[in-house]
């Protein structure tokens, strides 16, 4: 069987809440390693989108049941602004990049836009 079959998954868990005022996703990211801890879980994968209207964010958690749980931990790192950007999207690549190598264990990744235009990165870390 290929590694990549213990990636797949169809369980989710929904977690919704506030930006803190600088923009990261604060409380949440506790909240979703503490689910994973106590549903002991496998978390594959993780999804995230700020709604401007409601001024909340919502996170999504892919996981497995079926397989050993693990610590895991949230991190929301800012990244440069938008219009800093322009039309040259390798910065956001390098800046991406940048964030990731300060932090060990990456398992997944998300982007989202404050409403401030800017950019946060969100690491889904092994949290050994």
């Amino acid at each position: 069987m290929s590694a990549i079959a213990n990636q797949v998954h169809t369980q989710f868990k929904v977690f919704v809440g506030e930006l803190t005022a600088d923009g990261s996703i604060g409380d949440l990211a506790g909240d979703v390693a503490a689910f994973a801890q106590t549903a002991a879980i496998a978390a594959k994968s993780i999804g995230i989108e700020y709604l401007e209207a409601l001024k909340k964010v919502v996170i999504t958690l892919g996981y497995r049941t079926d397989e050993e749980a693990y610590p895991i931990r949230l991190q929301s790192l800012p990244l440069p602004r938008i219009e800093l950007l322009a039309n040259d999207f390798s910065a956001l690549e390098n800046a991406m990049a940048q964030a990731a190598q300060n932090h060990a264990n990456v398992i997944c990744h998300e982007l989202y836009v404050t409403e401030g235009q800017n950019f946060f990165l969100v690491i889904m870390t092994y949290d050994a």
